[in-house]
């Protein structure tokens, strides 16, 4: 499993809309193959800060999503507003339990 975070500065008059253009997304992005979670966020401590939690069950998917159309196109409505570049980190991960 391919696990990413990604987080980003904008400004606070932009946040609704950095947030608003990740939620649209979720069902579509959901939807595509490989895909476990995705999970947009306002980051709580950093003000200004919108994040994004992915799961995706192969490197190769998540590939597969950043080439796709849909990333190219909340890049142009995101990037613009960005106060400084994002950070994304990504994790090879095993799930050892699934506690409910």
């Amino acid at each position: 499993m391919l696990i990413a975070h990604v987080s980003f500065p904008v400004s606070n008059e932009n946040r609704s809309l950095a947030v608003k253009t990740l939620t649209q997304e979720v069902e579509a992005v959901r939807a595509m193959k490989g895909c476990i979670a995705f999970v947009p966020f306002w980051d709580a401590v950093h003000e200004g800060g919108v994040g994004v939690l992915h799961e995706w069950e192969t490197a190769q998917d998540f590939s597969a999503y950043l080439a796709s159309d849909r990333f190219a196109a909340v890049g142009q409505v995101l990037r613009p507003i960005m106060t400084s570049p994002p950070v994304s980190k990504r994790f090879d991960a095993t799930l050892i339990e699934n506690v409910n």
